[in-house]
């Protein structure tokens, strides 16, 4: 992964929470639909954090309220073997249309590409639909061929994926939002995400906004002309081992061993993204919640400074109007 820190915080740092959808976007978005709502949510971890089954229902009861168009899992969603199968089917299972993304962490245990595709009921590792005359296009970001590989897991989109992905930029005559696991802009970036920015903002007039997962951060930036919105975790901050603590009691962490390496927040993060043609506006409504335990500044954590985790590395996944 590349950690380009310099660049992000100055992005970050300079950019409001609100921004216009430009008229070439609106120009493209020229059916009878009017809105657009999607239910996102990511990084739900179903097995490492100890009440994902809640924290999974809470979010597909809240969409029964909002009736969304779609709802889409940004990846890291569950491990697809046999027992999480009831988890993966009730995503799937309501009237709400789903879509998936492919997190570096649903291939652990040796699990394969094309047994998250089948278990998660993904029509391929990445994939475009077009809802209410907004083109999603979902990416894989664990596609292995970078030089700059360390071992651990494929952070890179390679050249056959570009290919697809620049075609379908050319050829849409809808606007797009650009979804994937791993960042392309930021922290925690892709190996080629210089190459993949260079590529987005050579059809930026096109481009909504790019969504990821991944990073559990809450963050928004904006590169090349491209908007690019990090959506923080629905579960926990990964501190690692070396801030291993206990923040619950010791029966539930012996259930669940890697939650120890984990800051877990108390109540699920999700967002509900809205766009409306008419008032030209995009919208997030996203959640606030709080620490189980320390926080990650408490333990010591260091990868970011004091003023970098009281930004964007905290509970909440932040509100954001753009009108």
């Amino acid at each position: 992964m590349t950690l380009d820190r310099r660049s992000f915080i100055k992005s970050t740092l300079l950019t409001s929470c609100s921004f216009l959808l430009p008229p070439a976007i609106l120009d493209l978005w020229a059916g009878e639909e009017q809105s657009l709502r999607l239910g996102l949510i990511t990084d739900l971890h179903k097995d490492i954090i100890h009440d994902a089954d809640l924290r999974l229902q809470t979010f597909l009861d809240f969409l029964k309220s909002v009736q969304p168009h779609a709802k889409i899992q940004l990846g890291d969603f569950a491990i697809p073997k046999k027992e999480n199968q009831p988890f993966i089917d009730s995503f799937n299972q309501d009237s709400i249309p789903s879509l998936h993304v492919m997190g570096n962490h649903d291939l652990d245990e040796g699990y394969t590409k094309e047994q998250v595709i089948q278990t998660f009921g993904m029509p391929a590792a990445y994939y475009a639909q077009v809802i209410q005359g907004v083109r999603i296009l979902v990416l894989d970001g664990n596609d292995p061929g970078s030089l700059k590989s360390t071992g651990g897991y494929a952070s890179y989109i390679g050249k056959a994926q570009q290919d697809w992905l620049n075609q379908q930029l050319e050829d849409s005559k809808e606007p797009v939002i650009v979804i994937s696991h791993q960042p392309i802009a930021g922290i925690y970036t892709i190996d080629n995400a210089a190459e993949i920015q260079a590529l987005l903002s050579a059809h930026a007039s096109k481009i909504i906004l790019a969504i990821n997962g991944h990073a559990h951060v809450d963050q928004f930036l904006k590169v090349g002309g491209v908007s690019y919105l990090h959506l923080n975790s629905a579960s926990y901050y990964w501190v690692g081992e070396k801030h291993s603590h206990l923040s619950m009691d010791a029966t539930t962490h012996a259930a669940f061993p890697d939650l120890s390496r984990t800051c877990p927040y108390a109540e699920v993060l999700f967002g509900i993204l809205t766009l409306d043609r008419k008032k030209g506006s995009l919208t997030l409504t996203g959640r606030k919640s709080s620490w189980i335990g320390p926080s990650p500044l408490e333990l010591g954590y260091g990868i970011l400074s004091k003023a970098e985790q009281d930004l964007y590395l905290q509970p909440r996944i932040s509100d954001r109007k753009i009108s």
